[in-house]
């Protein structure tokens, strides 16, 4: 049993097989998916719903990428708070900084991840948070970590820091605020030891695993297309790294994965017509 906590399934990279390709993952063990709802920005907001209501073992989240932060509007924030009612979203997000590509001014990008905060609050959604640093010094993660302990460590809902590339003292703060920790395919690359040194630290109880397809396959698949069976992957070299079998990986997170979305491991669920 396997979850792949974090896949954007609804990618152009998907428009020709996305039915093969999720038939994979499910012959390979994979039990659950998240379809990633940011889609290309506004006005592309049901992206992940449009997937969920397809696939009855499918979940999705809504959300602004920072990467399209400047497009965010009055109208994206309203229509994203009826979304949120809808019975197959489990979470806001991917929602945070990116300092690496800069495709939205920095100061838009923590005034829509603020906005989003507070959206996902009244929604009583956690949050599913996207931090990429610079290269230089200027690191995403002091920004990004102060702004949920300011804003959004009080409401208790928690979240998931998404294919975790920072360190474990970094990891730890999040904890400290609810925050489950997600590592994805970089797990498996030479140069992630920091990476790799944080998965040996976090709490079993508290870690899940992903692809982020369809980006960062894990290798041996590197340089592919990535996809949701490929999470296996990760699930083996977290199993080495911890002293555990792939399988004993994949049904820990996935309990954690139900655990924390308070979803049931049995009944699926039963979306009404659009």
């Amino acid at each position: 049993m396997f979850i792949d906590s974090h896949a954007h399934l609804d990618g152009k990279q998907f428009a020709t097989d996305r039915d093969q390709v999720i038939a994979r993952a499910r012959e390979a063990g994979v039990e659950t998916m998240v379809a990633i709802g940011n889609g290309d920005g506004p006005p592309e907001l049901d992206a992940g719903i449009l997937l969920a209501e397809k696939y009855p073992f499918l979940y999705a989240t809504i959300g602004i990428h920072p990467h399209e932060a400047r497009l965010a509007d009055e109208a994206a924030y309203d229509e994203m708070a009826g979304l949120a009612r809808h019975p197959k979203v489990i979470a806001w997000g991917e929602i945070g900084l990116d300092y690496y590509y800069d495709h939205s001014p920095r100061d838009v990008q923590k005034a829509v991840f603020s906005k989003q905060m507070e959206l996902a609050a009244a929604a009583k959604l956690p949050i599913v948070i996207h931090c990429r640093p610079s290269d230089n010094s200027e690191n995403a993660w002091d920004d990004c970590l102060a702004m949920i302990h300011d804003q959004w460590a009080r409401h208790a809902l928690g979240g998931i820091l998404h294919c975790f590339t920072g360190n474990w003292p970094q990891a730890r703060r999040a904890l400290d605020m609810g925050f489950m920790i997600s590592f994805a395919g970089n797990l498996t690359f030479p140069t992630a030891q920091q990476i790799r040194d944080a998965a040996l630290e976090v709490p079993l109880d508290r870690v899940l695993i992903e692809t982020d397809c369809p980006y960062l396959a894990p290798i041996p698949y590197r340089g592919k297309r990535n996809e949701p069976a490929f999470v296996l992957e990760t699930a083996r070299k977290l199993g080495e790294l911890r002293g555990f079998a792939m399988e004993e990986i994949g049904e820990r997170t996935s309990r954690n994965f139900y655990i924390f979305f308070k979803i049931s491991e049995i009944a699926e669920s039963k979306v009404p017509a659009r």
